[in-house]
């Protein structure tokens, strides 16, 4: 316990410190741009591999074996396609991916973007509150909701106080330590199964099919490189460690080198959720990393392995947290009313506060790092991933700023609609892949009639 508010008490401190380092536009959004391989690659690390990677896989991997590292796997294929496009991503020099949409088609397509995106985002900041609130509540007494709200207040604070200057800076040493951390619990957690010989013969063969198994077909695969995958090409976090990026070839190096550690990483949590199914078969599926954390290393280095893990948690917390408020003041607020350097900093603060307690409520309601996830990518997927893609072959493709809203608008609501608790209406279950679709036929079709419609017009 001491460990651990010692950590909270050093990340609100680093907060104070960079306050003042972040006192400019370019100090509290993309950290002064100077960004190197080592920092941006860490900190994609620490953004990528928090809630979903450890507590939200590897829970996957208790439930149904080797087939739940698919959710970190697309995310390395996505990845790699983002590598492709990361120095004219870079080349920009902009502060948020609404920003981009804007230049690729107008200010019109660029709010919707930013709506689409303060929506989406609030269920992956909800997701990591989830896997902090399980983890904090192994690590310590309590329950895991008053724990999400600790959490909460903590990350708040430390993003308000020193925005993306001080969360670069601290990601890459959380980033390192985690990633030995866990790589040091496979060591210690195979043996008590008797390695992977024991764990083969202690769980049924389908845990051990790959890349598909009886509980896992091609349309749940197709549903996650989509819905999943594709954040990682268009991600409104990704794009903002991009712009921090000291160039460009430091952005392209750093996404690549980060899309092969993930790739190896999602096998090896995966083995550590299976392992969970063996040693401890009656706990929540959610609970396999903490569980196997806290009971199978000695006793100093699982507490500073989970500390880590609560670490790469607000790392992933703040950066998605960051980006909604920036693109909140940036390209919503500030378009009604002009303010000066000195008040955007105090609205984007203030804007911190506010959606860090949106996401909590979500949190509380929807209690599931999956679902909390699921929620936010299906959402994002479904109206954003087509437009901005084909926005940078705009005139090879042929695509509008009438196609790109309508994708926007109509692949997203679908996408929301599926995904609203509690609410009833045919083929939820697959509006996500529906609205993709959707979001993808709208940016083409309307696109086609409106340039079929401004060549009449012309020959008129």
């Amino acid at each position: 316990m001491s460990i651990l508010i010692g950590y909270f008490l050093l990340i609100i401190g680093i907060g104070v410190w960079s306050r003042k380092r972040a006192d400019s536009r370019d100090g509290f959004f993309v950290a002064h741009r100077n960004g190197t391989t080592f920092l941006i690659t860490g900190s994609l690390l620490a953004t990528i591999i928090g809630g979903s990677a450890t507590v939200g896989l590897a829970g996957l991997g208790f439930e149904r074996g080797l087939t739940g590292a698919w959710w970190l796997l697309v995310g390395s294929l996505g990845l790699l396609v983002l590598g492709a496009l990361a120095r004219r991503i870079r080349g920009f020099s902009l502060y948020t991916l609404p920003e981009l949409v804007e230049r690729q088609y107008d200010r019109r397509a660029g709010l919707a973007t930013s709506i689409l995106i303060i929506i989406a985002w609030t269920g992956v900041v909800a997701g990591q509150i989830v896997a902090a609130g399980r983890v904090l509540s192994v690590l310590a007494s309590g329950s895991a909701v008053f724990w999400m709200l600790i959490f909460t207040a903590i990350l708040v604070v430390y993003a308000a106080l020193g925005g993306q200057y001080s969360v670069v800076r601290t990601d890459a040493i959380q980033a390192v330590i985690l990633l030995v951390g866990i790589l040091v619990a496979l060591a210690f957690i195979l043996p008590l199964v008797g390695g992977l010989g024991g764990l083969k013969a202690s769980l049924p063969p389908d845990y051990f099919s790959f890349p598909l198994s009886s509980g896992f077909g091609w349309k749940a695969l197709l549903s996650l490189l989509l819905l999943v995958g594709a954040t990682y090409v268009v991600g409104p976090d990704m794009y903002t460690r991009i712009f921090c990026a000291r160039e460009g070839r430091t952005a392209q190096r750093s996404v690549l080198v980060t899309s092969l550690l993930v790739f190896l990483f999602a096998f090896v949590i995966a083995l550590i959720g299976m392992s969970a199914r063996v040693l401890a078969p009656d706990i929540s599926p959610e609970q396999a990393f903490p569980q196997m954390i806290g009971e199978a290393l000695p006793s100093g280095v699982g507490i500073v392995v989970l500390v880590a893990l609560v670490a790469a948690l607000m790392s992933s917390a703040d950066t998605c947290l960051l980006s909604q408020s920036v693109i909140l003041t940036e390209d919503i607020l500030k378009r009604f009313r002009p303010i000066d350097e000195r008040r955007t900093l105090l609205l984007a603060r203030f804007s911190i506060v506010v959606l860090g307690l949106v996401a909590a409520g979500l949190a509380i309601t929807l209690k599931g790092v999956i679902s909390a996830l699921l929620f936010a990518y299906t959402v994002f997927t479904c109206g954003l991933v087509a437009p901005v893609v084909a926005g940078f072959y705009k005139e090879r493709l042929g695509v509008t700023t009438h196609g790109a809203l309508a994708a926007l608008i109509g692949g997203g609501g679908l996408g929301l609609l599926g995904k609203i608790p509690g609410l009833d209406i045919p083929l939820k279950e697959d509006l996500g892949l529906v609205g993709f679709a959707v979001s993808v036929f709208l940016l083409f079709g309307v696109s086609l009639l409106t340039r079929k419609l401004e060549r009449q017009k012309g020959v008129l």
